[in-house]
């Protein structure tokens, strides 16, 4: 072999040593890189914590009791029956009052709406209440509710179409524009009506002629326009005595832990089953519904059960077999729902009953007006795990009283009637005022303040 072919020969051997290494050395480098955490880019969106600008704090209250049926010759009429008394207050002295129109009770006096204007970058804090007191022929008892914000969706979980009953719908806009109002029925028959309610007035409807055949209904309140504030009034007539009345405030919507606070349960003589009634809705979807009873001040569940509820179709339940007392009902739901409960300290003359709303959080300041009425008391509930301190003084300056909520507990304080109290916290606590007495009672839950502004997340 001559030198040149010779080295013809190794230089291409070298070729294919080399070319050979380099593919092992390639198929290892993918494998490498298939099973190597590859990089990644990420990109957090701006954000920011903003907190808006307050408007001026509105609420709206509910004005005269209503008499329904009154006139024979008009069965579906109404007529005033009482004046409520307003206890009203702020933390820049009382807020502004107006009144709006009532073109359906001739008679009727005026429905107060109450504005806190801002001074500078705040608003006040305002807060106000309504409690009235009746005993005729047709209509006896005691009812109290706070006045509330307008909302454009609300709930009423409440009331009966049965005999003896006397429930209505009120709807208050207090806008500069008309409200068109669909008031949707759930129960064992399914309804819908509409009811246009002009700016600045208040109008009301017959619970019987929007769900006629269910004995527990609920109604859905949804407005188009301008938000309005819907209270169902209920009455009721047991062997054709006067057994007691109630105004239940609307509820915002469904959620999937609710806890109706101040719950009190009455010493009965015979069956207890209609002493304390639970309902629930679970709109479009069935759901199972566990419910916890807990007494004042203690953590311990005393009552525990599950309840099946049926998509659209209310359900109820009784609370028997609970000692008398204070209690908190926790209601946590697999699927959104709404829920009230309804009590009652007796039968027949000189009872009464309310309907219990849920019980929103509440965290920080709030203020909260105490209706004119017989003993009342706050309950503070705490479901957290963790203990709550709370600082509770009137708003004129009275010494303020200090208190820690312990985890899972609740907690019941007395209050003067007719006066205003601001509340802070350094956690979430849920809270209810309770004013009670023979044949009157009256529940109803503290609400967030009108006029406190929560921060937003803002994304450029």
């Amino acid at each position: 072999m001559s030198r040149s072919r010779a080295i013809r020969v190794a230089a291409t051997s070298a070729r294919l040593v080399t070319g050979g290494v380099v593919i092992v050395a390639c198929v290892a480098g993918i494998a490498a890189a298939v099973h190597a955490p590859w990089p990644s880019i990420s990109h957090d969106a701006a954000q920011m914590q903003v907190t808006p600008l307050p408007g001026d704090s509105v609420l709206v209250c509910n004005g005269d009791l209503r008499a329904l049926g009154r006139d024979a010759i008009d069965p579906l009429s109404m007529s005033s029956a009482a004046r409520p008394t307003v206890t009203l207050g702020g933390t820049s002295g009382d807020p502004a009052s107006e009144g709006l129109a009532v073109k359906d009770v001739p008679d009727a006096g005026e429905v107060r709406v109450l504005t806190g204007t801002v001074e500078g970058r705040t608003a006040p804090l305002i807060a106000a209440a309504e409690s009235v007191s009746i005993a005729t022929e047709d209509l006896a008892g005691y009812a109290a509710a706070p006045c509330g914000v307008p909302k454009l969706d609300s709930w009423l979980v409440g009331g009966s179409t049965a005999t003896g009953t006397e429930d209505i719908v009120i709807l208050t806009n207090a806008a500069e524009v008309p409200s068109t109002v669909t008031l949707s029925v759930y129960g064992e028959t399914r309804s819908a009506r509409t009811v246009i309610v002009p700016a600045r007035t208040q109008t009301a409807v017959p619970l019987t002629s929007i769900a006629a055949g269910n004995t527990t209904p609920v109604v859905r309140v949804g407005a188009v326009g301008a938000p309005v504030r819907a209270v169902l009034q209920s009455s009721l007539v047991q062997v054709l005595d006067p057994a007691g009345i109630d105004l239940q405030d609307a509820v915002a919507g469904p959620q999937e832990n609710l806890v109706l606070a101040g719950v009190q349960v009455f010493a009965s003589a015979g069956d207890d089953a209609e002493m304390a009634v639970l309902r629930v809705l679970s709109p479009g979807v069935d759901a199972r519904v566990q419910v916890r009873v807990r007494a004042e001040g203690s953590s311990a569940v005393v009552d525990e059960f599950s309840v099946p509820v049926e998509a659209d179709l209310p359900a109820q339940v009784a609370l028997t077999g609970l000692a008398p007392g204070s209690y908190t009902v926790d209601v946590v739901s697999d699927a959104p729902v709404v829920a009230a409960l309804r009590e009652q300290d007796g039968f027949g003359r000189d009872s009464d009953f309310a309907w219990i709303t849920p019980a929103p959080e509440i965290e920080g300041d709030v203020l909260f007006a105490v209706p004119s009425g017989p003993a009342p008391r706050v309950q503070l509930a705490n479901t957290s795990d963790q203990d709550v301190t709370v600082t509770l003084e009137t708003s004129d300056g009275g010494l303020p009283e200090e208190m820690v909520i312990a985890a899972g507990e609740s907690l019941g304080v007395e209050v003067d009637p007719g006066a205003t109290y601001r509340m802070r916290t350094d956690g979430s606590i849920r809270a209810a005022l309770t004013l009670t007495a023979p044949g009157a009672i009256a529940v109803s839950p503290v609400q967030a303040s009108a006029g406190v502004e929560k921060a937003i997340t803002v994304y450029p």
